[in-house]
């Protein structure tokens, strides 16, 4: 459903208040928590809650309506909840089927997925983003394709590559809110090269979906984004429950690790000093593994490793570490945990890692037909891409349909970092800053972490579709404030098409309300 930019801001400001207060949703003044120029540690305001003492748990696996040759469908409601995360105290979440993350969607390369999202309670607009599909435009969560409360759409989905990925709410102006507020969960792909490989599997394949958030003394959550420019929580959640302990055999474990935060990074590193093995990116097994000691994690990435527990005696405690990174607003000792593994049992292990994991053709700088740069600053208390706010009716973009271009995407910054996100396509990194590339970064993504000061040139090749997509920045705050952009793609006469050509990105797939109530 096609609105204009003014009405959904009406609807917003009506639905909850004002566009960042929301019913449920608690505001502490800017004025009680502004930090110094120098972001660093701040006192926390969440109920003081003892770490490593609730269980590590895992979001719901959401079986399918119905399935045929092709098809799984499935139904997911969008609904306000009261859930326990603070341990005796409730919390208004706005969650898929009322839970928050929402269930995982496990899928196969070759089938393909329809999934309604069914917009019943909220009292605000939503539309839904499969982070890392290569969805046609109208599925893909356009920021003003809006479904309103008694509203549902049905989005379609190819599945057409084995990855961890993820969906969300990216409704114009609301993202930050909606997400914060619960409305995210994981979607996991998967394909027979994948499954034949001897990495772990079933219980020892672990998805990790970590938040920060910051709760008042009832249990409300508190959305304070610090002047329209970040929302950093005092509480880390995994998958819904503060800093949890998760029990472990001696033996690997593959982990799926999203950073869901609306705006902080991390460095995630382990307290024993031991390495992660880094196995996957955002689109994707990588190439192969690759060992290291700690890893920079932007908002929206993937990444997948494995932890070797059994170098631990039974009774160990391994703790998984946030060493932060600049531009974070770190809380009196918190935020510099995330959960913990205890070792508790031996366990026989018949898994392994390859030395190759996935076959992985790089392209080259020289395949590239043309480069365009992206500046991503702060102007006149605007986030702007090349000094421009969002306009849906501009394009700041026409590559050809199988065209292959590289994209500079340059931070003149230095008190802010950007994950900038593209939709519908996997990049790879050429370079930062004219060095090579982290060794964990090597494959496919679809979220590059541009840091203060970097130049980081990405290049990708344009298709399966052709038509508007987006590209933003994912600290969500900055996207609601006009850090996005779109781009188009165009169709090449000379090459073979797919997708959606000549359809509108909107109009060819308009919400439907909700059918009646029986009387």
């Amino acid at each position: 459903m096609k609105i204009t930019r003014r009405e959904a801001l009406k609807f917003s400001m009506l639905a909850g208040g004002s566009l960042l207060i929301p019913t449920g949703l608690e505001r502490i003044s800017y004025a009680q928590t502004q930090p110094s120029e120098n972001i660093g540690t701040r006192r926390a305001n969440s109920p003081t809650l003892k770490k490593f003492t609730l269980p590590f748990r895992t979001p719901p696996v959401l079986q399918p309506v119905r399935s045929d040759s092709q098809t799984d469908y499935y139904e997911i409601t969008m609904r306000k909840a009261q859930v326990e995360i603070l341990p005796g105290k409730l919390t208004e979440i706005w969650g898929y089927n009322g839970i928050t993350p929402g269930p995982t969607i496990m899928q196969r390369t070759g089938r393909q997925s329809v999934v309604r999202f069914i917009n019943n309670s909220l009292g605000t607009p939503t539309s839904t983003h499969l982070h890392g599909m290569a969805s046609l435009p109208e599925y893909d969560g356009y920021a003003e394709d809006l479904t309103f409360p008694g509203y549902y759409k049905d989005y379609y989905y190819p599945n057409n590559r084995a990855a961890t990925i993820w969906y969300h709410d990216h409704a114009i102006h609301a993202t930050a809110r909606n997400v914060y507020m619960g409305l995210a969960g994981m979607y996991i792909i998967q394909d027979q090269t994948e499954l034949d490989l001897p990495l772990p599997k079933g219980q020892y394949d672990v998805p990790l979906i970590i938040q920060d958030k910051e709760f008042a003394t009832n249990g409300s959550l508190i959305f304070d984004d610090q002047g329209q420019k970040s929302q950093f929580g005092d509480v880390i959640l995994v998958n819904g429950v503060p800093w949890p302990r998760m029990e472990v055999a001696r033996r690997k474990y593959r982990f799926r690790a999203l950073n869901g935060s609306i705006s902080r990074s991390y460095r995630l590193a382990l307290n024993t000093g031991d390495p992660f093995i880094i196995i996957g990116v955002d689109g994707g097994l990588t190439p192969a593994p690759v060992e290291v000691n700690s890893f920079r994690f932007g908002t929206a990435e993937r990444y997948e490793f494995i932890i070797d527990f059994s170098k631990y005696p039974i009774g160990t405690r391994v703790i998984l570490k946030n060493r932060s990174l600049p531009n974070n607003l770190d809380y009196d000792g918190k935020t510099n945990d995330i959960m913990c593994f205890d070792v508790v049992r031996d366990e026989a292990d018949d898994s392994s890692i390859p030395s190759q994991l996935r076959t992985f053709t790089p392209l080259l700088a020289s395949q590239a037909v043309r480069t365009r740069e992206f500046r991503y600053e702060r102007t006149n208390g605007q986030w702007v891409i090349n000094g421009k706010t969002w306009n849906a009716n501009r394009v700041d973009g026409t590559p050809q349909f199988g065209d292959i271009e590289i994209w500079r995407l340059y931070n003149n910054g230095g008190g802010w970092f950007h994950p900038i996100h593209l939709h519908l396509i996997d990049c790879q990194i050429l370079d930062r800053n004219g060095r090579k590339p982290f060794p964990y970064e090597v494959g496919w993504k679809d979220v590059f972490y541009v840091g203060e000061n970097e130049s980081v040139r990405v290049i990708g090749k344009f298709g399966p579709n052709t038509g508007k997509y987006m590209q933003h920045c994912h600290n969500t705050v900055h996207e609601d404030h006009d850090m996005m952009t779109q781009f188009e793609v165009l169709q090449n006469p000379l090459a073979l098409q797919s997708g959606n050509l000549g359809k509108d990105p909107i109009a060819t797939a308009r919400p439907k309300p909700l059918p009646a109530p029986p009387l």
